[in-house]
């Protein structure tokens, strides 16, 4: 095998394949390349950009085909690129040194084969009759959406079996639930994930997918897929015999390396597949690499995309002359399947000798934890999490070292008696690997600080790659930057942005002493310039959280994000959902009848949301006002979905129904919810009560969260759902009612005066100084001295609030603000389709529109906030 040097400029590259490792060499390449000695040919199979596989899922959330392209520039804008997008290359003479397309033949001086793998359907009976489907591509994923809504528009229901239960599997099982289809995972091995979780892990995840109404198969073969009468799949047979209805069958059981064309050359194909090469990625003939999944390296291939990325930047070393070789890969992995976290790492299956198993499982709440450690329990191995994954970040890269604390401290909820809350753990080592994606180590990032200049976590991104792709190692990358800078002696700003030189609590401190109240005086005074999306925002809820006004007064109203501008959120099709508030969720019959009659006369689609209240989507902007005044008229309010305020308390039915009742915590929701209703908050504030420790109201899933006991109510706080799931710890125990709300108070007005812009209550209590404890002094013990302003602010809150909606509808300046088309108010945007579906309309796809809309007014709205969703902000 020899190596590339380069010899003269410039030099022909081809790249063959067009995903996610093929992106990256090129972008390494282009970076790299400073003295402009190769010139690219990249082949794209597929008739789009290199795209996300690994987001390919979130197709099923609204997310399009473009959302998934990577990359902030395109690659071909570089004149150095040439992207053939649709251009499959069909043979390749190493000899000759050419490649042949559809187009003809041409030529290279290095070829890299990034051709990646293909979906393995396994030999069973009837796969490949209609309704038959594997998960590999956009091109797939559309296919199946578009089959799902064929037979819906047939007036047919749609069961769907998935065949895998891996990490591909739960995937497409998540991507069948989104389509609301009922379904079923059948896996082959003794339970989900096989590779990546041992028996306990795959126990749990099993519990927490059927709860969510997926059913799972483990254990089991399939046979055979049977047709109906129309010709397409209605059935699927097991090899014990069993049948079981399918109308919608993906196979999801493993890739194969798409080595045919390496086959065709002539080049050494390992044993189970993909091109052999060295450590060096190079392949037995001259200048012809591979790299990904379809490269056997060090006997095996690799199906992640972080060995690919490795590869990669291997190749763009030696094509630059260097000698990197490939080190082995970090087959760690985390990811969210079906909303629950999975993670595992390390020798996750406790193959060392002499090696120990620490394990947590907690049943009720489903989660899993396992680390394995070294014999003396002193150096950690590996590790599996299910259901919290919180400490992966931190975990991952201290494989090898010594945990410097008791592995149950890592397992344990902070609150047991047991746990002791984070850690004492040593300074990570250099070696230690912080982003498996990329293969960034600590010392890596380290060096990006103290050689390479860098000072904000921008910057280290852009310098090593770390936190570009999952993003689940920033929270450690950040630490790791933040403690260099201070080393070296550099004060780390906490300023707001370039406007303001002060965090956002310093800022909320002078505008609350200084009695500002415009935006103008306020960075007139104490920032600089007109500001910007980040402060202005802060300033509008710092203002609103010190009850100044209404959100659409003269000054406020220029200041807030999209959603508050309007009392509304804007969903992807331009239209608008409206929430109005229903107290703990409880509801009178008539009050059900005024929300169902407005959505049946705006034509609405209706849903139940996650906090017990519900969403009227698809209200064009117009006619908001006549919405609200029909609601309002009803005895409703606004809900502020729409902003970071509290959005709502979720409760059981408590004693008042329920056998195992022991307080009323319908009571004790709407009471809370009356009283911080339209609370501004540096984030969405969510509660929960449960009436008794069963928990129906998943009140440690919240900011705060309020559990009755015999003796009056267990408080929780700093719980969050979404991206990164917590469950709130215990602060304080059977509290009688005035306590509690007291309680509550000053722990929401805290956290206002305090957390970081867009910091949730669970991330600011982690980052307090001194921690939950440290915050139960300054609440419950008044160490600081504040609690009296805590009170009077809360007061202040409740004696001034009033309705937004209500207050929008009797001013008529206010009012004049909701037209779509200012010469001619009452109509309607015409790109706006629909079609009918379970009996609601829904916004039409782009390919049952036949085309992606692009007006102006779609173009400039690109924020899409759920009420009850998790959303990056």
């Amino acid at each position: 095998m020899s190596s590339t040097h380069p010899l003269a400029t410039p030099r022909r590259l081809v790249v063959v394949g067009g995903g996610m490792v093929a992106h990256r060499l090129v972008e390494a390449l282009l970076d790299r390349d400073t003295e402009k000695i190769w010139e690219v040919d990249l082949y794209c199979e597929e008739p789009r950009a290199p795209y996300d596989r690994v987001a390919l899922t979130s197709y099923f959330s609204g997310k399009t085909p473009d959302d998934l392209t990577l990359g902030e520039e395109d690659l071909g804008a570089d004149p150095r690129v040439t992207v053939h997008l649709g251009s499959a290359v069909s043979a390749v003479d190493t000899t000759a040194r050419t490649i042949t397309t559809a187009a003809g033949t041409s030529g290279f001086d290095a070829l890299v084969l990034a051709t990646g793998s293909s979906a393995f359907v396994p030999p069973v009976s009837g796969a490949d009759l209609p309704g038959a489907f594997v998960y590999r591509t956009v091109q797939d994923v559309q296919d199946l959406e578009a089959w799902v809504h064929g037979r819906r528009e047939r007036g047919l229901t749609t069961t769907g079996v998935v065949v895998g239960g891996g990490l591909l599997g739960l995937e497409a099982a998540g991507a069948l639930r989104g389509l609301d289809v009922a379904t079923t995972v059948v896996e082959f091995a003794d339970r989900l994930m096989p590779l990546q979780v041992d028996e306990g892990g795959g126990a749990a995840l099993r519990r927490i997918v059927e709860g969510m109404g997926v059913d799972v198969r483990t254990a089991t073969a399939s046979a055979a897929l049977h047709a109906g009468s129309t010709g397409e799949v209605a059935s699927m047979e097991f090899a014990d015999g069993t049948v079981v209805d399918a109308d919608v069958v993906v196979f999801a059981t493993g890739v194969r390396p798409r080595d045919e064309l390496a086959r065709e050359a002539g080049l050494v194909i390992g044993e189970h597949g993909g091109v052999v090469v060295d450590d060096g990625c190079l392949s037995v003939a001259a200048d012809v690499y591979a790299v990904g999944e379809v490269a056997c390296i060090q006997g095996r291939t690799w199906g992640l995309v972080g060995p690919g990325y490795t590869m990669a930047e291997v190749v763009v070393d030696r094509l630059l002359g260097g000698d990197a070789t490939f080190p082995g890969a970090d087959v760690s992995t985390k990811l969210k399947l079906l909303g629950v976290d999975v993670a595992s790492f390390g020798d996750a299956f406790a193959e060392a000798p002499g090696s120990l198993e620490v394990v947590y499982a907690d049943p009720v709440a489903g989660v899993y934890k396992k680390l394995v450690v070294s014999d003396d329990a002193r150096t950690l191995l590996g590790g599996v999490l299910v259901g919290d994954a919180s400490a992966y970040a931190a975990l991952r890269p201290m494989v090898g070292a010594e945990l410097g604390s008791d592995p149950n401290a890592w397992l344990l909820p902070p609150e047991s008696a047991l746990g002791g809350g984070a850690p004492v753990t040593g300074e990570l080592p250099d070696a230690a690997n912080v982003c498996s994606c990329n293969n960034v180590t600590a010392g890596t990032i380290r060096c990006s600080v103290t050689e390479d200049g860098c000072t904000d976590l921008a910057g280290v991104k852009a310098c090593t790659k770390a936190g570009t792709s999952c993003g689940s190692c920033l929270p450690l990358v950040k630490s790791l930057m933040t403690t260099e800078l201070e080393k070296a002696g550099v004060t780390v700003s906490n300023a707001l942005c370039e406007h303001f030189a002060f965090s956002r609590a310093q800022l909320f401190d002078i505008i609350s002493v200084t009695g500002l109240r415009s935006f103008s005086e306020i960075i007139g005074q104490h920032g600089s310039g007109r500001g910007c999306d980040i402060c202005r925002p802060v300033v509008a809820s710092i203002l609103a959280s010190l009850g100044t006004g209404h959100v659409m007064d003269t000054d406020q109203a220029r200041l807030q994000d999209t959603n508050d501008h309007v009392m509304a959120n804007l969903q992807k099709d331009g239209t608008y959902s409206v929430v109005p508030r229903v107290p703990a969720g409880e509801i009178t019959p008539e009050g059900l009848i005024a929300i169902g009659q407005v959505a049946a006369d705006f034509g609405l689609y209706t849903k139940i949301t996650g906090g017990q209240r519900i969403d009227l989507f698809g209200a064009r902007l117009e006619q908001l006002p006549a919405i609200w005044k029909r609601l309002v008229d009803a005895g409703f309010e606004s809900g502020h979905a729409y902003g970071k305020s509290l959005r709502t308390v979720k409760s059981c039915v408590g004693s008042t129904w329920c056998r195992y009742g022991v307080q009323d915590s319908v009571g004790m929701a709407v009471d809370l919810e009356l009283r911080y209703r339209g609370l501004r908050a540096p984030h969405k504030i969510k509660l929960g009560v449960s009436g008794c420790a069963r928990e129906c109201a998943e009140a440690r899933g919240k900011d705060v969260g309020v559990i009755a006991t015999d003796n009056g109510w267990n408080l929780y706080v700093g719980g969050n759902g979404g991206f990164t799931p917590r469950h709130a710890r215990l602060f304080a125990e059977d509290l009688d009612t005035e306590t509690l709300v007291r309680t509550i108070d000053r722990f929401l007005m805290y956290y206002i005066r305090t957390a970081d812009r867009l910091q949730r209550t669970a991330p600011w209590v982690e980052a307090h100084e001194g921690g939950i404890e440290a915050i139960r002094q300054v609440v419950m013990e008044d160490s600081l001295g504040i609690c009296a302003d805590l009170d009077a602010a809360m007061a202040v809150h409740v004696d001034s609030y009033r309705d937004e909606w209500a207050a929008t509808l009797a001013d008529p300046d206010k009012l004049a603000q909701f037209v779509s088309f200012v010469n001619d108010p009452e109509a309607s945007d015409p790109d706006l389709a629909y079609v009918t579906e379970r009996g609601q309309r829904r916004p039409a796809t782009a390919a049952e529109r036949g085309t992606l809309i692009a007006g102006p007014r779609l173009a400039t709205r690109t924020l899409v906030q759920d009420d009850e969703e998790e959303v990056p902000a």
